[in-house]
């Protein structure tokens, strides 16, 4: 009976000291499908979104409407630092109408569309950045009076800057909140057709927008 103990005890020694020496298994290759992996921010991604915007001033005929559009962009992380760039641009129904003494003027924007840079900082799901650069944005007054209607159309030059945050909610797929806030230069309208036409001012407007994105 002393000897099987022992030859027992002896086996389970020897069987801790093998297993001991034995390598360590390699480290699986990280996957945005790996069950809870550290986010990887970094590669191409294309998205929807759709917000709000209204313009910055108190005058009740400021303008103000609803956009929606798509987005593509491209990241590069270097470790919780995610910096990239990003364009979308948005069909657009922003706009107001008054009729003064018989004459009703309109402005509209129907189309934005932005060219930024991207910087923040991740936290694992979560991206939260400063974002700012380039917007365009299509506009387009009219009036009409005594029957005669008339309306020109030109694209707007200026800069946007704002923040959000971004929620990896499953693999390749992430929502997001976004808020910017976009100036635009005044132009020239009606110069043909009111020499020598009629120039606007600065246009500010503050937008809010939510947005789904696919990265690769």
């Amino acid at each position: 009976m002393k000897r099987l103990a022992m030859g027992v005890l002896l086996a389970s020694i020897a069987g801790a000291a093998n297993a001991a020496d034995l390598p360590a298994s390699p480290s699986a290759p990280y996957s945005r499908d790996t069950v809870n992996p550290v986010i990887d921010w970094s590669g191409f991604y294309v998205g929807a979104m759709g917000g709000y915007a209204n313009e910055n001033t108190s005058d009740p005929f400021g303008l103000k409407g609803g956009f929606g559009g798509a987005t593509v962009g491209y990241n590069w992380q270097f470790d919780a630092i995610v910096a990239g760039i990003e364009a979308d641009g948005a069909f657009a129904d922003i706009n107001n109408s008054a009729t003064v003494g018989g004459v009703t003027a309109g402005a509209n924007v129907d189309a934005l569309a932005t060219v930024r840079g991207r910087v923040g900082v991740a936290f694992d799901r979560a991206l939260f950045y400063g974002t700012g650069g380039l917007a365009l944005a299509s506009t387009k007054l009219s009036a009409s009076a005594l029957g005669v209607d008339i309306s020109d159309s030109q694209t707007l030059t200026g800069w946007t800057a704002g923040a959000g945050v971004e929620w990896m909610f499953m693999p390749h797929w992430s929502i997001k909140a976004e808020y910017l806030y976009r100036s635009f230069g005044g132009a020239t309208f009606f110069a043909a057709q009111l020499p020598p036409g009629i120039q606007t001012g600065t246009l500010n407007v503050n937008s809010g927008l939510l947005g789904v994105n696919y990265h690769f």
